[in-house]
Order: C-alpha cells, then structure tokens, then sequence
C-alpha cells in the first residue's frame, strides 16, 4: 500500500485560454504555468510562482503575501478573470481583467489601481520565471529599447513583456539576471521599488517589468496594461506583436475575446435558461465554467489535455499534460451534448492521426500527438509481447464518434473518418478477443494500476464495436457491420456468463486469468463498474447493475465530513487515512457523479431525483473559485488534492447536470402510470 499523503495542497483557482496558450493562477492569483505553443505543452515556467508586485509610499508586496485578500472569479459567460484584489497595509484595492486573446497569444492583464488614501507614484511589478522549451537551460532575457520592452527567448519560443500605463506605452523599468545556484532571481531586485535596469543575461534566467501610475488621491481609479506576447521570433512578438496593440489599442482585443467567450459559451441559450431555472444558479454558473474549463483545455489542433496543474510533479514527476483517449473522448461528448462541436471534430481528426496501424491507440498522447510517457510494458513476465493499453481507449472513441454523429448529423465529417478510423479500430477490437471466453483479451484498467479483463472496459469496447456496427449499416458496409455486431453480442453473452459472480452478488470489476485458462473475479468494489451501463451495454435498471450500484453506494461511499464517492476500497493514490470504513478512499468528482448518474436514469418518480439534485449540490458546495473542480477531495476537509481542474471532473458535471434535466423532462411528460 502506498504511504499516508502529507504534501501540500495542489490546486489551480483559474484558468485562460484560446487552445494554443494557456495560463493557470493559484488560489492566491499568482501565475503558475504558461504553456504555449500548445495547451499542456510546453510550461514554460514549470509551474513556478510568475509574482506580481506592487510599491507605495516606501512599502512593497508581491500578491501572495500575507495581508492580500482575493474574490476571484470569471466575467459572466467568459474566460475572462473577475479578480478582486485588497491589502490594507498598502491602501490598495485592486482589480484584474485578464484574458488570452481569442486568436492571437497575447496575454493580456487589464488593472485597475484604487488606493484607499492618497499615496504618492505607485509602481507595479510582473515577474516571469522563465523555463523556456521546459528548461532553464540556454534561455535569454534582453531589453529592448525600441520597443521599451522585455524579450526571452529560445530556439522558436519568443516571449515579449510589454504594457501601457496610461496613455504612455513601455516599461518604466526593468530587471534581467540569473536564478538558482544561490540565487533567488531578480524578482527580490524589485522589493525596495528600485530595479537593476541590467540590459541581458543568458542561461537560467528571470526578469521583471515595472509599469508606473500616477500619485492617486483616495478612491482615484488609477489604470494600466501589461502584456506578454508569444511568438516563433522577434517579429512575430513585436511587429504581429506588441505594434497590433498599440496601433488598436488594447480595449479592442479584451473586448472581443470576452465578446467572443460569452457568446460560445450562450450557445443553447434555453438549456441555460432550463438549468438556471431548475437547479439553480449556482449549478448553472458551474455547468458553463464547466464548458469554458474544458473548452480552455482543448488545444486547437485537437488534443484534449487531462490537466495543466503542473504542481503534480512534486508527487509523480509527472505532469497530467497528456491526451488520454478516453478522458478525451468523454470531455467531447460532454461538450457535444450542450452544444460545443468544434473541439470534437478536431479530437477525432487526432485520434484518426494516433491510431496505431494494428487499429488501437496507445496510453496518452503529448498535444503534439506523440507516443506520451506510460509505465504499461510492452513484454510480460515471460518475455512475451504484450499490448501497453488500455482497450477502452479505443472502444470509447468509436463510441464517442457515434454519439457525435447522432447528435450532429454530419454526415461529411463522419465518413471522412470511416475507412481511417472507425473500420480499422472496429477490425482490431473484433480480434481482440479470448477465443475460450470471448471477452477480451487483458489490458490494463482505467485506473492504470491493473492487467486483466475489467467490467469498465468490458463496456467501453461493446460501446466501441456497437458504434463501429450502426456506422457499417449506416455507409452500406455489411461486412463491417456484421463483424463488430456478432463481437459485441458475444461480449454481451460472455459478460453474463462470467463478468456476473452470484458469490457475490453483484458484478465483479475485473477478471484474472490463470495459468490454467481459468478465471478468477477480483472481489474489491470499484465505481468503475458503472461502465457496463454507462455506454448501453445493460438497461441501468437491470436487477443485476441495480445490486451492482447499490453495493458501490454503500461500500464506497465517504461518510467522514467531505462526503462523495471513493474510486474503490482502500484506494492508495493520494490516500489521506486507512479508516476504511469510514473512509474506503479519498472522495472523486467522477465517481460521486457516476451514482448520481445512474440515480438519474433509473428515477421514476421527481422524488427519486432529489437524491441526484443533492449530489450536484454537492459538487457546487466543493468547487473553486471560478468553478474548477480537482480530481479528489480531502475526505474530511474537502480541500482539492491533485490536479485541478481535472477536465474530466468538469465534463462529468455537464452530463450529470444534462442527465437530470433530460429525465426530469421526460418524467414530466410521461403518462401517468407507465414506465
């Protein structure tokens, strides 16, 4: 078992985006990670605090420090920052606007200064930690006297830091120098409001930016904007750059890509009207930060990244930075069902790209879309080859893709990817069976921690082959149509045959194959059985899936203070106590979405929601500012631990939220006295 979790708390509190670069804030509004030119690749401060600084009348602070006090949130609709900012030692309130323009990769950060009392010059400060291409290796940070700006730089990375205070454009001051080997970096050059104005340095590198305001009296607004352009070369960051700013100023490009966010995010507008109407404000609040998180994590050449919390490293010395297949696949149903079809098509244009050409998909992905690191072996015990996959990752894309067509109806797009992706996907699944069982042959779980034949992946690659059969009736492909059907109906009757144990009672989550050919059930309860109706292989009320749910209910459920779904009993990951039976595992998103899911589907009465509605009060009560929701809870705090947001949590919510919605309507409609 793996030892008690003690780290700190790993949490993102916002996130902007426009699908090339991304940038995350802490709880306390200090930038952490800068990715560009993809989301999830590469960070470019390696998730070091990038500080923003302020001096008045003698006194200085970095936002973060003691004494600062935040509200933060977003622009209504939008991925646009509503931070409010107070240190009442310094006398200032400030507020914050930030944004990535819609289709250009500026960052851009809209400040308005309010001091409390009158002060003399105030002087504000923005720090960037630079880790350029993912290392402090061979970087550079210059100043630039025509442009009165800072520039680092390396290989194809260009990064300018510019800003307007105002009506005077460039920096009042700057600071460039080296970080590390006893060094803490320039940033503490700014804390006695004077900076070394050094012209370059090279190696492991910082910098800081100064931008000056006025002497204020109290309650005088005083304004300014800083920017950081990203680009492959100088010309891209100063000429496509900082000049397109100056020359339409900055109101132009904040107020279109808010105008822009608000107006993706209004698409459906009677769903949110529905949602405002039936849950309530904050469920709708969440559902369309939900859509704009994910929508932030989608990188527009197609991959869907699981998370950008770069804190993960200090526990795995890994990121989340990945496309993961069947995360990506149900963040886009998600986005498909309210509405959102852009991002789909690109995923499935990338998958198309990844896909193996035996027909299977690998692990995870780098945005870029190459192999991503993986711990699942390629040889067994034996030195026999052995497939390094999880097989629902195929299966769920094959599934996802129908779904989108269903939904969408493009009939174009669909059969652009039927000879390149659903016919050789559908070929592999259909081979990889256990000839003697007719499951499927072992692969590695959802979870990633176990090898055999698992209930969740059992009902993914039935979705997959169901799919790949309704595309081959669809395009007239009988063969095709024949093949994945005949697997899938013998998946279905293996599943009866041997997924369900009456020792148990219930469904197991994983078989084991022994050496003799036999197989053995794994007894320990796992939400991740909800798979096998999830995707339609069993009706949710099904007696057998009914005694299933109700023993995850019961055995998983967290009954310290936080409340929610554990993953399964005596979960390692992250685990914060061993008391299993009050605590089975820390408490999920997912798997307490997953129940009320399945309470969902199976209500037959508005009374039977309640429990349903009460779950998606709970994940508003445990969400962060601006509505991310992590990947686990604290089981008796309800702190965010891992990564956060996990975008798999925040597409969870929109189909719980779209479930409860669709059956309440449904329930309203019926005739009374059927079923």
């Amino acid at each position: 078992m793996g030892d008690l979790y003690h780290g700190p708390v790993m949490s993102r509190s916002l996130v902007i985006g426009n699908g090339n670069a991304l940038v995350n804030y802490d709880s306390h509004y200090v930038v952490r990670d800068v990715y560009w030119p993809h989301v999830g690749a590469t960070n470019q401060t390696l998730g070091n605090p990038c500080r923003t600084g302020f001096w008045v009348d003698n006194q200085f602070s970095w936002v973060g420090d003691q004494g600062w006090e935040c509200e933060l949130g977003y622009e209504d609709g939008a991925l646009v920052t509503q931070a409010n900012l107070t240190n009442r030692e310094l006398g200032l309130a400030v507020h914050f606007r930030d944004c990535i323009d819609m289709t250009r990769d500026w960052y851009i950060r809209c400040m308005t200064v309010t001091p409390a009392r009158e002060v003399g010059e105030i002087r504000v400060y923005f720090h960037y930690d630079w880790y350029i291409g993912g290392s402090d290796i061979g970087n550079t940070v210059l100043y630039d006297p025509r442009h009165r700006c800072l520039v680092a730089y390396k290989d194809q990375h260009y990064f300018l830091a510019g800003g307007q205070a105002g009506a005077d454009f460039g920096l009042n001051s700057w600071a460039t120098g080296k970080k590390g080997s006893g060094q803490e970096g320039t940033w503490i050059d700014a804390e006695d409001g004077e900076l070394g104005r050094n012209p370059i340095e090279q190696g492991a590198v910082d910098c800081v930016a100064q931008l000056n305001l006025a002497a204020a009296g109290s309650g005088v607004d005083r304004t300014l904007t800083h920017w950081l352009c990203m680009g492959p070369d100088l010309r891209g960051v100063t000429h496509f750059g900082q000049d397109l700013i100056l020359e339409r100023g900055v109101d132009v490009y904040a107020g279109r890509t808010q105008r822009y966010w608000q107006l993706w995010s209004d698409k459906g507008r009677e769903r949110h009207v529905l949602i405002d109407r039936e849950l309530g404000g904050e469920a709708h609040a969440l559902f369309r930060e939900s859509a704009l998180i994910a929508r932030a994590h989608c990188d527009n050449k197609g991959g869907v990244i699981a998370a950008t919390d770069f804190d993960i490293t200090k526990f795995a010395r890994d990121t989340y930075n990945y496309v993961w297949p069947r995360d990506g696949a149900l963040v886009v149903n998600a986005l498909d069902r309210a509405g959102y079809e852009e991002s789909a098509r690109h995923f499935f244009n990338f998958c198309r790209s990844a896909l193996t050409p035996e027909g299977f998909l690998l692990h995870k992905y780098t945005a870029a879309g190459d192999p991503g690191s993986s711990w699942h072996p390629w040889v067994d015990a034996r030195g026999q080859r052995m497939l390094p996959i999880q097989e629902d990752e195929t299966g769920l894309v094959l599934w996802a893709l129908w779904e989108h067509f269903r939904i969408h109806r493009n009939l174009d797009f669909a059969v652009d990817l039927y000879g390149t992706l659903v016919v050789p996907a559908a070929r592999w699944m259909a081979s990889y069976v256990d000839g003697r069982t007719q499951l499927p042959l072992s692969s590695w779980d959802l979870w990633e921690e176990r090898w055999g034949l698992h209930a969740f992946t059992v009902g993914a690659a039935w979705a997959g082959l169901e799919a790949a059969a309704r595309f081959g009736e669809l395009f007239g492909d009988g063969e095709l149509k024949g093949l994945a059907r005949s697997a899938a109906n013998n998946l279905k009757a293996a599943a009866d045959a041997h997924l369900f144990r009456p020792e148990l009672g219930r469904f197991a989550r994983r078989l084991v194959v022994e050496e003799d050919g036999s197989l053995s059930a794994d007894p320990v309860i796992d939400s991740a059985i909800y798979g096998l109706w999830r995707f339609g292989m069993y009706a949710p009320n099904d007696e057998r899936i009914r005694a299933t749910m109700l023993a995850i209910q019961d055995q998983l459920t967290n009954r310290a203070e936080a409340g929610g779904m554990a993953r399964y009993s005596n979960d390692y990951y992250f685990q914060v106590e061993h008391d299993l039976a009050r605590t089975p595992g820390n408490p999920w998103f997912i798997c307490s979405m997953w129940m009320a899911q399945w309470i969902i589907l199976t209500a037959e009465s508005m009374d039977e929601l309640k429990a349903a509605r009460a779950v998606i009060g709970w994940v508003t009560d445990h969400k962060q500012a601006g509505g991310l929701l992590s990947e686990q809870l604290d089981p008796h705090s309800g702190a965010p631990l891992s990564v956060s947001p996990l975008t798999w949590s925040q597409a969870e919510f929109m189909v719980t939220v779209d479930d409860y919605l669709r059956r309440q309507q449904w329930l309203r409609s019926r005739p009374q006295g059927t079923k």
